[in-house]
This record gives C-alpha cells, sequence and structure tokens, in this order.
C-alpha cells in the first residue's frame, strides 16, 4: 500500500479502474527457473484482475534451490538393467545416465 492512503478509498479507485485485486491463501509458491527453484514459504499472494488480465503479486523471502541434473539412479533399475543384458554394475550405471534415466533405452544401447 502506499503510505498516507485510506486503504478504502484506494480500493474504491481500484473498482472504478476495473482492477480487481484478491488475496490468496498460499502455502508455498515455487518458480521454476532453467538451473534453480525459487521457493516461497508461507507467502503473501495476491491475484489482480486488469481488464482480463491477470497478474500475481508474491511477497516473501525466497529460498534458492539448485535443480540435479543428474537422474536419480536406484539400486533396482541397476540390478534390472544388468538382469536384461548380462553387463556389470558400472555399465549398467554409465547408461541408465546416459539414457537420462529411461531404464527401457538404457537396455536397448546396451543390447546394441
Amino acid at each position: 500500500m502506499i503510505p498516507g492512503l485510506n486503504p478504502r478509498k484506494m480500493a474504491q479507485a481500484m473498482k472504478r479502474m476495473g482492477i480487481q485485486q484478491t488475496e490468496i491463501e498460499a502455502k508455498e509458491v515455487i518458480i521454476k527457473l532453467e538451473d534453480k527453484e525459487l521457493v516461497f514459504q508461507n507467502p503473501q499472494v495476491s491475484r489482480v484482475n486488469m481488464m482480463g488480465q491477470e497478474t500475481f503479486q508474491i511477497i516473501g523471502n525466497p529460498e534458492e534451490r539448485s535443480l540435479s541434473t543428474a537422474p536419480e539412479i536406484s539400486e533396482d533399475d541397476i540390478k534390472t538393467v544388468m538382469d536384461q543384458t548380462q553387463c556389470s554394475e558400472e555399465e549398467a550405471k554409465t547408461a541408465i545416465e546416459e539414457a537420462e534415466g529411461d531404464l527401457a533405452q538404457a537396455i536397448l544401447n546396451l543390447k546394441k
């Protein structure tokens, strides 16, 4: 809000201009970027509709989380690829990484 401005008058002025603002009770907001996420815990979120166009305003302190680029590989996945291709554990793990976690593709690549 603008200091010294009556909130009721501000709401009336916004209504005359066709601006509608509603508060959203959000617990968490996540903004995904290419290499990281911005996570807002218990943010103050407002939805503003101005002449049919909606925008959202987020107020809070974001926490940055980096995104892991390597897929998580479970022991079961490695064992499945090893059983299907008769390869070593290291070969199976490498094939799964190269196939970006796609087990079927990893098995096909090892059988070639």
